[in-house]
């Protein structure tokens, strides 16, 4: 194809084909997008410098695949690609050759190493330009030694896992779609990273770890002779989410074993850093301290991890020198993870993030489907149908990533927003069908109101037909069922809904708000003085979680000191009796202590649709205002994450924190 992206005087000399004004549109666009979301400024002038769009690390495209490609067109004497970018910089030896390589290369197709065609779009740039990484560390008290065993003791450890033996086993766990899973000693549930110390597995560790177990201790790369194993075998583009193993269940020292293939594992501190971890093939990863307590690990699903492309990385660090970052493909990687159950409570140096250090009163569930649809009905459905005018009073500015979502699909789209509440999102891109359910009837009225298109649903049921739609979104929504069963069901219901290849996107409201916001108004906002308090009340552009403050009670300064509604005490809206809940109020704009919570809403308006039904808060408030409890479970980090992949039908394409929620986007395979 013969470039049309020149200056304006070449364009006039003939007719633009049909072809080629699709191409220059997608060119612009390329710019456009380069522009708005990187800051990628790109000039009309030839430069020595072009920027490539769809030819990054980000995208699929490696080092290797797109060097060859750009050396054809001259002497190229930098090509710079940014981690996680989907685009990359490429600087020729003379303007001549950068001509060259734009004139020809522009709108070329190159195959990535999964087989899918990719478009390249070139334009010059004055300079190479990306946010930097900075300079990174290995999280303290983690340790990587490299080749820990010989290569006939990998084979060794390989060949003595049996995965074809009966699933029946009590060694083997049969539950998780996404990879293959052995445990000994003591079973790991992933539900809650722990293990119970009341049931070991018969049998203890296999005989055929000893001798590597007894050399570490000798050689002092580990501290302690572990008594739990699990050993997991990861398919290519398979991961596992971030989390920490529970403070209370093992000792200091965590010890993983790769084998097979290498891998990057990234770790995460509370406020926000991240530093990849290179693990290679036969190496040993020792987390201790801050690394163990503090940090979560996790591995990211994908089929290629960004490498340093000479392999020059030390102590598991890679670096940010985007000359030398490339594309490795995953192999089969199998992990021995060796953990030691710690038998005294955790006496750790984190005690804001340590089980056996916190006064969390025990949450209490519900027994049965049953009881946790009752919760629901009173603590959800029955609070915003009360609420639901001065509720959408407070929902008006849209959230900048979902609106990026929703204006990335394609236009003539069938989007389904499930949850949709007033129907803030409904109206966002004109060019998608969009078509919103709630299980609240005044809140569709409000959207029917405002010509959307609404109809009341449970969100475990929506009457859409399978396979109909491009793409869905669930807003604030999943946290309001009351079983892990629940919410994972309300996740299998949006897959259902998606075409193969369909995306969906998820926000559920996060539990790490004290690390996550630490500027964010809604922790702050608690320490202003009494007389902004109602001015804060009434300012309707406050986010998600700025729900309306709940009155002093006597004897409270702490969330961990809520009261509970339980059995023998009302909720603030005249609920009836909820079968063993006992759940703790939320003190609003505090962090979270809990899990499962009861959140309080303020109602403020005048007397019509939304006047309560019942007269003042139970709890001894002297604001004349309703108080109403809405259930809340808030996720902890990675807990989204796994809850998706007991999905057999769905990739992760991205997940993130945004704004007090964890958020991931799903794509239907």
């Amino acid at each position: 194809m013969r470039s049309i992206a020149m200056d304006s005087n070449h364009q006039s000399n003939y007719k633009l084909s049909k072809t080629e004004k699709k191409f220059l549109r997608k060119q612009m666009k390329a710019r456009h997008t380069l522009l708005r979301h990187e800051g990628i400024e790109t000039v009309s002038c030839v430069t020595q410098i072009l920027v490539v769009a769809n030819g990054g690390l980000g995208n699929g495209v490696s080092r290797n695949q797109l060097l060859p490609v750009l050396e054809k067109f001259g002497q190229v004497d930098a090509l710079l690609m940014p981690p996680n970018k989907p685009y990359s910089f490429v600087r020729y030896k003379t303007i001549a050759e950068s001509k060259k390589a734009y004139v020809t290369l522009n709108g070329k197709e190159i195959v990535d190493d999964l087989g899918q065609k990719i478009v390249l779009y070139f334009n010059f740039v004055e300079k190479a330009q990306w946010k930097e990484l900075g300079l990174q560390a290995l999280p303290p008290g983690l340790m990587v030694i490299e080749e820990i065993i010989s290569s006939e003791d990998e084979k060794m450890l390989l060949e003595n896992v049996n995965w074809t033996e009966d699933t029946d086993n009590q060694n083997f766990q049969k539950s998780l779609k996404h990879r293959r899973v052995k445990h000994f000693g003591y079973e790991f549930h992933y539900e809650n990273n722990n293990v119970d110390k009341d049931k070991p597995l018969p049998g203890g560790l296999p005989d055929i770890c000893d001798s590597i177990l007894e050399k570490w201790l000798k050689e002092g790369f580990i501290r302690y002779k572990p008594d739990q194993l699990t050993v997991n075998q990861y398919e290519p583009g398979h991961g596992i989410p971030a989390h920490i193993d529970t403070h209370s269940a093992f000792e200091d020292e965590i010890v993983s074993l790769s084998l097979g293939s290498e891998i990057v594992m990234d770790f995460k501190h509370p406020d926000g850093v991240t530093v990849p971890v290179m693990l290679p093939r036969r190496s040993l990863l020792v987390m201790t301290g801050e690394s163990r307590y503090l940090w979560t690990h996790g591995i990211t699903p994908r089929k290629f991890d960004t490498v340093q492309a000479s392999k020059s990385y030390k102590s598991g660090i890679i670096t940010s020198d985007v000359g030398d970052l490339t594309l490795n493909k995953r192999g089969i990687r199998t992990s021995f993870t060796f953990r030691k159950v710690r038998q005294t409570p955790c006496n750790c140096s984190y005690p804001l993030v340590c089980d056996s250090q916190t006064k969390e009163p025990p949450p209490s569930f519900p027994e049965s489907n049953e009881e946790a649809s009752q919760l629901e009905q009173e603590y959800v459905h029955r609070v915003y149908e009360e609420i639901a005018g001065h509720f959408s009073s407070t929902r008006h500015t849209p959230w900048p990533h979902i609106v990026e979502f929703l204006k990335a699909l394609p236009s003539g789209s069938l989007v389904a927003d499930i949850g949709c509440g007033n129907g803030k999102y409904l109206g966002i891109n004109k060019e998608l069908y969009m078509i919103g359910c709630d299980r609240s009837q005044n809140l569709v009225d409000i959207c029917r109101e405002r010509q959307f298109q609404a109809f009341v649903c449970d969100a475990l049921a929506v009457p859409i037909r399978s396979g109909s739609c491009d793409a869905c979104i669930s807003i604030a929504v999943i946290h309001h069922f009351a079983t892990a069963e629940r919410r994972v069901a309300a996740l299998q219901e949006l897959v259902r809904l998606l075409r193969p290849g369909g995306k969906a996107l998820v926000y559920v409201w996060a539990m790490e708000q004290e690390y996550k916001e630490k500027k964010s108004k809604y922790l702050r906002e608690n320490r202003i003085g009494q007389g902004k308090k109602e001015e804060i009340r009434n300012d309707a552009s406050m986010q998600e979680l700025l729900v309306e403050q709940m009155p002093d009670l006597d004897n409270q300064d702490s969330a961990s000191s809520a009261p509970c509604i339980s059995d023998s005490q009302k909720g603030g809206c005249n609920s009836r009796k909820v079968t063993n809940s006992e759940l703790p109020i939320h003190i609003n704009r505090t962090s979270f202590h809990s899990q499962d919570l009861l959140v309080p809403w303020h109602l403020k308006g005048t007397p019509g649709k939304d006047k309560p039904t019942v007269p003042f808060d139970p709890v001894g408030s002297h604001d004349p205002s309703p108080v109403f409890h809405r259930y809340y479970h808030v996720f902890r980090e990675g807990e989204l994450e796994a809850a998706c992949q007991t999905l057999s039908n769905v990739s992760i394409l991205q997940s993130y924190y945004d704004q007090g929620n964890w958020c991931v986007i799903l794509q239907k395979v």
